[in-house]
């Protein structure tokens, strides 16, 4: 008996009679030995056995055998003359009423089913030895009873995509214990606000830029601090850089020099279009004239009051393409990163250079060189850049790669003391040939200070010097900020951060692609609020 209770120490007020060995499973014989029951109607107290029954709940497994639990189980006469239910049986606390498991196995399912769902569940318990139903794990997830939600001091809010670009939901955390507390059927400003209301005794709530969550508060809690978020602040401000670069990209290189210092050209290295593109084949050239055309036509319709659909159905072109043509500043940012693509040959171009004036004109040859080098690109590409060196027998090296407008950005937006010499070196110098870059850079500086000494009473005068320069990027920036300066100037002063949410919501589409889509929003949202 000492060995049975060793192996079943969750049996408490019932007596095991009997352990059957099987081949591949446990049979256990046991019965309740109270000498009273409690009626669940009355609360009375009754000894009048009326009859027998045996109950069979599954448990967890040993050593890797199921384990059945045969259990006698008695009913009694409720002695109150005045009470509804007449029979009642007696529960051991093995199990819950009408329960086909113990309470130790379905706590071990529900478990199993909260950090993996239906099939993965599915197999988890197969290979416990517990086998159960994907929709039986459902069924377990759904009927997990919801803790009382009590409004935190500090609450987090922000939304994450149902199916991206039409259903969002929004989730709720306590800052505090960074666990989720509530997630809302959608990000409307009602819903939050509406919760607000319910929920009274938000003092601080943490959250993005947008616009829906900023009038729910003000409407569901107007005593409430809203505080903006400190990650978001500086990704709208590296937007507006990124744009300022490519604006001013001329000035990422240095000038050609002049006419009468030039170097005798060297062979037609490549063909010239007319608008001064390279045009090998034609290809480059063909690439901008239908940039052209579609920047044309896209602001053409834009200019007639169409919306991105309809300009999407009459060009038959994907959202995403419209989109791009919509926003763009100017042709010329279109232009420019249509015509200085990043290709896998750029890295090998100097070496091919080299094997040509050496000698080395077998395309084939020199792709079986660059393959060894670790090209992973096509013989074609390599033909194609090779065709226009034929007749040539000296070709110059080409100058020092382009700095690139992400490269410049990235420059601007990271610490100095982080960047290595010779990228310091590369800002300087775009920083001494354009002044508009500068001042950029000086504003980048200023916020950054303001943003990591809490320094939030500056944002003022930071907002009205970027309103007095001709930087239109960061002007748009500043005109989106004054919108909601009392939340940005809270989040650049206060120690609260809205970076645990994001993870809250990175762990909700995690939940979410592992379900596939298959389930609604109630199973979705038991699984987010079940996190530790």
């Amino acid at each position: 008996m000492e060995l049975v209770g060793a192996l079943f120490p969750h049996l408490h007020g019932v007596v095991v009679d009997r352990v059957v060995l099987a081949e591949s499973s446990v049979h256990v014989e046991a019965r309740c030995v109270v000498s009273a029951a409690s009626c669940p109607s009355c609360r009375g107290t009754s000894v009048r056995v009326h009859s027998r029954y045996r109950r069979r709940l599954a448990d967890l497994a040993i050593a890797g055998r199921r384990v059945l639990i045969r259990l006698m189980v008695r009913r009694f006469f409720c002695t109150d003359a005045s009470c509804d239910r007449k029979i009642f049986a007696e529960q051991s606390g093995l199990a819950s009423r009408y329960a086909r498991r113990t309470q130790l196995a379905g706590g071990v399912l529900e478990t199993i089913a909260l950090a993996l769902g239906g099939r993965p569940g599915a197999r988890m318990t197969d290979a416990l030895e517990v086998p159960v139903n994907r929709m039986t794990l459902l069924r377990i997830i759904r009927r997990i009873p919801d803790r009382p939600v009590q409004a935190p001091e500090v609450l987090g809010v922000d939304d994450f995509a149902i199916k991206k670009g039409q259903n969002y939901a929004t989730i709720l955390l306590d800052m505090a214990t960074h666990r989720p507390i509530d997630v809302l059927p959608d990000r409307s400003a009602d819903a939050f606000a509406d919760w607000l209301r319910q929920h009274p005794g938000v003092r601080v709530i943490c959250r993005d830029r947008g616009g829906n969550y900023a009038i729910g508060a003000r409407a569901g809690a107007p005593n409430a601090i809203q505080v903006a978020d400190r990650y978001h602040l500086w990704a709208n401000l590296g937007e507006a850089v990124e744009k300022t670069v490519l604006a001013h990209r001329a000035c990422l290189h240095p000038p050609e020099p002049a006419a009468e210092e030039q170097p005798e050209p060297a062979p037609v290295q490549t063909a010239l279009a007319p608008d001064g593109v390279r045009d090998v084949h034609g290809r480059e050239r063909r690439l901008v004239t239908r940039t052209q055309e579609r920047y044309a036509a896209v602001q053409t319709l834009l200019a007639q009051g169409k919306s991105l659909s309809a300009i999407c159905r009459e060009l038959n072109l994907e959202r995403g393409t419209v989109r791009r043509f919509a926003r763009a500043e100017s042709l010329d940012e279109l232009l420019f990163k249509a015509t200085h693509r990043v290709t896998k040959l750029d890295p090998f171009k100097a070496y091919l250079i080299e094997r040509w004036n050496h000698g080395q004109t077998d395309a084939a040859a020199l792709f079986r060189e660059l393959l060894e080098q670790g090209y992973r690109g096509g013989k074609l590409t390599v033909r194609r850049f090779l065709h226009q060196f034929r007749g040539h027998h000296h070709i110059p090296q080409p100058g020092p790669r382009p700095i690139k407008p992400r490269h410049a950005t990235r420059w601007i937006m990271t610490r100095p003391d982080r960047l290595t010499d010779a990228d310091r070196a590369y800002l300087r110098q775009i920083r001494d040939r354009c002044p508009e870059l500068d001042r950029t850079a000086e504003y980048v500086r200023a916020f950054a200070v303001m943003m990591t000494g809490r320094q939030g009473g500056n944002l003022e005068r930071w907002l009205t010097t970027i309103e007095g320069d001709d930087l239109p990027a960061l002007r748009s920036l500043a005109i989106g900020m004054r919108r909601d300066q009392d939340a940005i100037t809270n989040g650049l002063t206060l120690p609260h951060s809205s970076g645990a949410v994001e993870g809250a919501v990175t762990r909700a589409k995690a939940i979410k692609r592992a379900m596939y889509g298959r389930a609604n929003l109630d199973l979705l949202r038991k699984r987010i609020l079940a996190q530790h």
